[in-house]
This record gives structure tokens, sequence and C-alpha cells, in this order.
């Protein structure tokens, strides 16, 4: 498809909305030239004397579906308002001619939960923020619902201290790398080598961090290690990092140690000792699918009966809370699948389960192979680990979402009361200091006057 700007050239905002529509599709851009061969979406603005006319055009196929709108040339934010009335007609038009109806509107942000937070913070009734959202921005009432739920649900979590931060600590090895990931990591069979001398210059790193924020006068509230898979490494290694961790920061008053222990190939009982006498207090083991045939399809070394194997260790040596990733969407897998793996995850009582919706990232194996898994009945699956978990007792808690999602949906976490995740709030929902160290990780630094 062809996207031809007259007056204007919003192309950001405006392919993001195209990719709600056309997933996967890569897009050719004009500029002030109106005429192109094959699907074509034309956004035009015109300034006159005191308003400013936008008009898209859109052809697909035979069809052809046409809007306009204008703005007034004096008005506040008169480029973002302009912008914003394009993006809604060309929305407009591409919902007309593909019958296609995103869930989540025209909202293109990663953070619909922290947008609304900040509106309802700002004073406005909740009434009208869902008639905006619903009306402006074409969001479904389904989905409103289910923000406003995970809001509310926030909203004792939603004040850390000032002076706290959390800590993220990057591993970025795997046994071997999945088809949909875009994380920086490496397997250990290709990049193995370089473990011991990447786990010296990481702990230097948490020791030099450290020093920076005891001269800030930060103090540490969460820890996340997270990957990769860190228990890639081996226990004695996995230890040396956590141990540096401990020696260097005062973790006397941190509330969350999280350990993605991630793959089942990479769990033993030494390496869960190390994590636990190391002073973590949630761990993931995450099956992804508990379809054997769909682990192999994604690039997944470890079976079914291994992540139960490794569930039930973790139960054994003292583990209480215990988190589970599910992906909707996945190659090769189906809806009686992907209910099977909600229902025995559910089954299995973990104290949480996300859910994620599969992303075509661009540097993922899978980026390009749309034609794989475009007919998955992801809409149907996320809706089914939606009222299952929630019947189930458990309780939606963050939510974010990713460009290329299939389905324009979402992921979302849910956890058992007490046992919601203070490091996954704080990060999505941007309100503390995130203090990153290694490979891949990004630091977040929060305003601590506002």
């Amino acid at each position: 498809m062809t996207l031809i700007f007259g007056g204007n050239s919003f192309k950001y905002e405006a392919e993001a909305v195209a990719k709600l529509f056309f997933p996967g599709e890569s897009f050719d851009f004009l500029y002030e030239q109106y005429f192109a061969d094959g699907d074509v979406c034309i956004i035009r603005r015109r300034k006159c004397k005191n308003y400013s006319f936008c008009f898209v055009t859109a052809s697909l196929g035979r069809k052809r579906e046409r809007r306009c709108g204008r703005v007034k040339n004096d008005a506040q934010n008169y480029e973002k308002l302009c912008e914003q009335t394009l993006c809604r007609l060309l929305f407009l038009c591409l919902k007309e001619l593909t019958g296609i109806s995103p869930p989540w509107g025209m909202l293109t942000g990663i953070r619909p939960v922290a947008f609304i937070n900040k509106l309802i913070d700002s004073g406005i009734a909740r009434d009208e923020i869902k008639k905006n959202l619903s009306e402006d921005f074409f969001v479904s009432e389904e989905k409103l619902d289910f923000a406003f739920e995970i809001s509310d649900m926030q909203r004792p979590f939603l004040n850390p201290a000032k002076n706290s931060f959390s800590l993220y600590i990057s591993v970025p090895f795997c046994p071997s790398r999945c088809s949909y990931c875009s994380f920086v990591s490496h397997s250990i069979e290709s990049a193995g080598k370089l473990v011991p001398d990447y786990v010296e210059k990481l702990c230097e790193e948490i020791a030099i961090t450290a020093e920076i924020a005891d001269k800030l006068g930060l103090v540490p509230d969460t820890v996340y290690i997270g990957g990769g898979t860190p228990t890639s490494l081996e226990a004695e290694q996995l230890f040396k990092i956590m141990e540096t961790a401990a020696k260097n920061f005062n973790l006397s008053g941190v509330r969350e140690y999280t350990v993605e222990a991630g793959r089942a190939d990479t769990i033993t009982e030494e390496k869960l000792l190390a994590i636990k006498s190391a002073g973590a207090t949630r761990i993931s083991i995450n099956p992804q699918t508990m379809n054997d045939e769909v682990l192999k399809a994604i690039g997944r070394r470890h079976t079914f009966k291994q992540f139960i194997d490794s569930y039930a260790l973790a139960r054994n040596l003292g583990f209480s809370n215990i988190n589970m990733d599910l992906i909707a969407g996945l190659p090769t897998d189906t809806l009686e699948s992907f209910r099977t793996s909600v229902d025995k995850a559910i089954e299995l009582n973990p104290e949480s389960i996300t859910v994620h919706t599969l992303t075509l990232k661009r540097s993922s194996n899978l980026f390009g192979d749309f034609e794989k898994v475009k007919d998955n009945p992801v809409g149907k699956m996320v809706s089914y680990s939606q009222k299952a978990l929630k019947s189930a007792g458990y309780r939606p808690y963050y939510l974010y979402r990713q460009k290329n999602t299939l389905d324009n949906l979402e992921n979302a976490g849910y956890a058992k009361k007490g046992y919601e995740s203070l490091y996954n709030i704080f990060i999505m929902e941007e309100i503390q200091t995130i203090l990153a160290v290694g490979a891949g990780a990004s630091t977040k630094l929060v305003d601590l006057s506002k």
C-alpha cells in the first residue's frame, strides 16, 4: 500500500494507523503527488483563510472511501489537532474498506492504562474519559472496561517513595533463540565463551551503579533479573551476580526480588537453591505454551514434561511466588490448544500468569513471516484467557501494548490478590526510576521533583 501526503508530513502516526489494518505490511510513502498504482491512501491538508480542511481518500482494490474534516487555524495545538483529525479520517476509511474494527481503536500508545491514570489524576471524570476514548479514538467498550479495571487495581501501588528505585539486571543469554524474540540475547552455544567475562564486567557495573545511587540518595525498592534467560548461567555465576548486588546495595528494604528462571531446560536444583539463598522472593517459569509441537515450532528445546518437573522442583524448594508466561497466537497453535495451555496453567495454581499476544518484531526471526500467523484466532484466545483467569481468582493488574501485535491486542498480567508484581506496574506506568545494568538494559529516570 502507498500512503500519499499533501500539505502535511504526519507519516509516523498515519503509518501506525494503517498498520492496525495491515499488520506485517510494508508501505511506500509519497509527498505532494496524488497518483499511484494499486492500493492507495491520500492524506491531505489544505489551509484556507479560517480553517484547514482535512481530506482522506482510501482505495482498496475496486473499493474507495472518502472522509473530510476541518480544524480552526487559530486552534490551540493546531498541528496536533490536524494530525489527530487526519488519522481519525484514515481510521474510518480503512475500517469501512476492510471491515476490521480494532478493539483498541486508533490508540497506538503502548500504555493505555498509564494514559487513563493521568487523566483521572488530572480530575477528569471517568465517564468523560470513557466517552472521549470511545467517540474520538474508537476504543471498544470491552477494552475500556478492562483498562479501567486494571487502573482501579493499580491505585494502591501508584505512590512509591520518591527516593526509591527499581534495579534491573540484564543477563542476555539463552539456550536458543525463539522465533518471536527481539531481545538483545545470544544463545549459550554461540556465545558461551563470553559469559565469564560478561559476569565480571556486569559485577563491576553493579558496583559503579550502586555508588551513583548512593550519592543521589536513592534506595532500592525492587530488583528484577531478566534477559535473555538468567538461568542460562551456571549456578555459581548467577549467585555471584546476586551476591554482588547484595554487597553493594542495601537490599534490606526491598519489597520484591524477581529472577526470571524462564525456560525449563535451564532450571536445576542447584540454580534454584542459589537464587533462593541469594534473596529472590519471586521467580518466573515460562512455558509459553503447554503444547510440545508448538514449542518445537518456535525454537524452544524443552518439553511440557520438563516444564512440569521444573515447576514442581521450585515448589518443593519453597518458592511461594511463581509467575508463568503464555503467548496467544504462536505459529501452529490452535484455539483448542491455547485453551488447554490456559487451563493447565490455572490447574498448576501459580501466583501470577501473564498472557502475551504474539508480536511480529522487526529483529525477530518470525518478522516477515506474517503468513504463518495471520489467520490465528488470537482474539478468541485472549478473550478466553481473560474470562478463565478472572473466574479462577486471578485479577488483571498491568497491561501494555506493542506495535505489530496480532489483532491490535495487548499483553496483560494477572495475579492473585497480594501477588501483583510491583516492578511490572512501576515500569509500565513510569512512576519510579529504573536503574538498569548489563547489555540491552534501559535505564528510566523519573523526575523526583514532581
